[in-house]
């Protein structure tokens, strides 16, 4: 079979590599997403902690799950993804900030981990366990925080992410997720890599595009179903589509965004527009940090922080260092 050309199907730039987000659209199928492809950066996030595999894997996915939520905000802000839990992964946040910061951190119990590495349990809907997952978006100080909230029972990100966009966007909506380790020759310690993709059904006319959202809040209940809604054909085409994609292709280094996109819905028609640069960023400085310790603590909850004369600081982040002196939070007098 001769290799697919891009430029045959309009494709007028290079096609795009790692640390992107693609937008594209399905016109003949009333659709648009975008995919994002994590390399470098996913690496040096995760990278930083020496996480055990498993947390590594699901802060993984986390990241790419934010980025391609995230991506979307059309204003300097910031996405943050969070997940409080039960389970040996109790917290993560992720977050975006716009247009193209990530940073990501886990903090899990390392026993626990251990323990479901050994009993073959290290799923990510077992290190996750139940909890909830909030997504918010800060736009800054003079504007007003949107956070969204969805429970975690027992399933993966992606099983989270498509119960939010039911119960609190109302929009249908599939979410890919794939994290991955690349071995090279000659590179001593292999490299995090992920991809994903997300696609949302938006008609241009009016009228349900999903179920009626039921009584229990479960749309798997056959006692509480919309027997009365009909899905889309188009929507259901786009949904056969991308369920042929297997993680290795969502992660693969040689298959870019373009050209998975277009493997997919050549035949439909698929419309990618120019890639968005992402990068590994944290946001910490020492003036946040001094300013965070001077207006959310009191002076003898500093006097407690203070070691060898400092008070000294890590994000947990980016593992940043940051020393001050007490006498720096004394009040000015005038």
């Amino acid at each position: 079979m001769a290799e697919l050309q891009l430029t045959d199907y309009g494709l007028d730039r290079p096609e795009s590599g790692d640390d992107v987000v693609v937008p594209f659209t399905l016109e003949t199928l009333d659709s648009r997403g975008r995919v994002v492809r994590l390399g470098e950066a996913l690496d040096q996030i995760l990278t930083r902690h020496n996480y055990p595999a498993p947390v590594a894997r699901l802060l993984g996915e986390a990241v790419v799950l934010a980025a391609l939520i995230g991506s979307s905000l059309k204003f300097e802000g910031k996405f943050i993804l969070q997940t409080q839990t039960d389970g040996p992964v109790n917290l993560i946040v992720v977050d975006l900030d716009a247009p193209d910061g990530l940073r990501g951190y886990a903090r899990f119990d390392a026993d626990a981990v251990q323990k479901a590495i050994e009993l073959g349990e290290a799923t990510p809907a077992k290190l996750l366990g139940k909890g909830h997952l909030a997504m918010t978006v800060d736009q800054g100080q003079f504007m007003e925080r949107y956070q969204g909230i969805v429970a975690l029972e027992g399933g993966s990100l992606e099983d989270v992410a498509h119960t939010y966009f039911q119960q609190s966007e109302q929009v249908p909506t599939l979410v890919r997720l794939a994290v991955a380790q690349l071995s090279r020759k000659g590179e001593r310690q292999p490299r995090w890599r992920a991809g994903g993709t997300l696609v949302q059904y938006l008609p241009p006319h009016g009228g349900r595009t999903m179920p009626d959202l039921p009584g229990d809040g479960n749309f798997d209940n056959p006692e509480t179903a919309d027997r009365s809604f009909a899905e889309s054909d188009k929507w259901t085409t786009t949904r056969a589509l991308l369920s042929t994609v297997a993680d290795d292709e969502l992660a693969d280094p040689d298959v870019s965004a373009e050209r998975l996109l277009f493997r997919l819905f050549h035949e439909q028609g698929v419309r990618v527009f120019e890639p968005v640069p992402l990068e590994e960023r944290c946001t910490c400085s020492a003036e946040r940090i001094e300013s965070m310790l001077r207006e959310n603590f009191t002076a003898e909850e500093r006097a407690d922080m203070v070691v060898d004369g400092e008070i000294e600081v890590v994000c947990e982040f980016c593992s940043a260092d940051y020393h001050f002196k007490p006498h720096e939070f004394e009040a000015t007098k005038h």
